[in-house]
């Protein structure tokens, strides 16, 4: 069944509840004299509620009726916050620059709203201390406790050790941030282009250094 309401001579009753273009109450009408109305206005005779008695129709330009609500449809889903389960693997033996970078991730993955899993690999004779992932697992929570929290504790699933960290942040909450910070980086570069070009000049000044300081 089409969800389309009904226009203009689709409609089929004696007599509608009229509604005009900004929303006054016309009051019950003929049909005939609906339809009259919408052609000296120009617009089409919307029926939007069929099953109240007599049905009720508004006046209005539906084609751009429906756009606009294609538009609103639209921004709706853009700015819908759908739930991302990120996953983080580490050893239970990581070295520190390995472990700062995976943390990097996940401090991340938890400012942007996201879940993450965290698992801990376990290999060979590692199996044999469960109690080497445990620690690294209550490390981690503990280092991003800031911004997430441990939303499932630490359980053994066959050679691998599981943990899921919870952003204390809504996903809505993290994309409206995102989006506010890209606003006042675009007002800031227009509102002092010159620093921009500075910015990249002086870039590109450091590089040929930096190549001379590694050959």
């Amino acid at each position: 069944m089409s969800a389309e309401p009904r226009i203009n001579d689709r409609i089929r009753v004696p007599e509608v509840r009229l509604v005009g273009p900004s929303g006054e109450q016309v009051g019950i009408v003929p049909l005939a004299k609906a339809l009259e109305l919408a052609q000296e206005y120009d617009l089409d005779l919307v029926e939007v509620a069929a099953n109240a008695r007599p049905p009720v129709c508004k006046l209005m330009d539906y084609g751009k009726f429906k756009y606009e609500s294609a538009m609103k449809a639209r921004e709706a889903r853009k700015n819908q916050a759908h739930t991302v389960i990120k996953e983080m693997k580490l050893r239970p033996k990581i070295d520190p620059h390995d472990y700062d970078t995976k943390k990097g991730h996940v401090v991340r993955f938890l400012k942007q709203g996201d879940k993450v899993k965290i698992t801990i690999m376990f290999r060979g004779r590692e199996q044999s201390r469960p109690e080497l992932g445990y620690r690294l697992l209550q490390r981690l929570a503990e280092d991003v406790q800031d911004l997430g929290f441990v939303e499932s504790n630490p359980k053994q699933d066959g050679r691998n050790m599981i943990m899921v960290l919870g952003p204390h942040k809504k996903k809505t909450e993290a994309m409206a941030e995102a989006r506010q910070a890209q606003e006042a980086r675009k007002a800031e570069a227009k509102a002092n282009p010159g620093r921009s070009q500075n910015a990249a000049d002086a870039e590109s000044a450091a590089a040929p250094a930096e190549a001379s300081a590694e050959a």
